[in-house]
C-alpha cells in the first residue's frame, strides 16, 4: 500500500534547515509495510492542497503531513487539507493532540485535522492526517495513526465493521 509523507516548511523547502520529522515518519510507515514517498514543500494552503492532490493521483492511500499546524502566520496546512477531504475525522485529530499532550502541553495548540477522501473511479480512497512539525510529534502521531489506518482504508472500500 502506498503512503506519502509531506513535510510542510518554508525553511526545509529552501534548504535552510534539515527535515527532522519527515524521515521519522517515513521510517515508521516503511516498518509498518507501506511503500512510502516523501516530499518537502513550502508552507501555505495552496502548496499543501497541491501536494495532497499529487499524492492521491499517484495512488497514495495514507497521506501524512508534518508541519504547518501551529498558529504562525504561514501555518496553513489544515486550510489546504480541508478542501481535499470528503469528510473530517475529528476524533482522530483529538486523539493525536491528546497523545502529544502527554509529552508537551504545546500539542494542544496544534490545529491539525484528519479525514478521508472517498473512493472514486480512479482511486480507492485515502486517509489524510496533519501532524505538527516537531520531531517528537512524528513517532507519537504514527503510534496513533498506524493501528487505525487499516480499518479506515478497509471501510473506504466497503469493508465491514470489525
Amino acid at each position: 500500500m502506498r503512503a506519502l509523507v509531506i513535510t510542510v516548511s518554508d525553511r526545509c523547502a529552501a534548504g535552510e534547515r534539515a527535515d527532522r520529522s519527515g524521515p521519522l515518519l517515513v521510517t515508521a510507515l516503511t516498518e509498518a509495510g507501506y511503500e512510502v514517498d516523501a516530499e518537502v514543500i513550502p508552507d501555505g494552503a495552496e502548496s499543501v492542497a497541491a501536494a495532497l492532490g499529487r499524492g492521491l493521483d499517484a495512488g497514495a492511500r495514507l497521506l501524512i503531513t508534518t508541519g504547518g499546524t501551529g498558529v504562525g502566520p504561514r501555518d496553513r496546512t489544515p486550510e489546504g487539507t480541508r478542501g481535499v477531504l470528503s469528510r473530517e475525522l475529528p476524533g482522530l485529530a483529538e486523539a493525536l493532540r491528546a497523545a502529544g499532550a502527554s509529552a508537551t502541553p504545546h500539542a494542544w495548540l496544534s490545529r491539525g485535522i484528519a479525514g478521508v477522501v472517498d473512493a472514486a473511479a480512479d482511486h480507492p480512497g485515502a486517509l489524510i492526517v496533519n501532524l505538527p512539525g516537531s520531531p517528537g510529534a512524528a513517532p507519537d502521531g504514527a503510534a496513533v495513526i498506524l493501528p487505525l489506518a487499516p480499518h479506515v482504508l478497509d471501510q473506504l472500500t466497503g469493508g465491514d465493521h470489525r
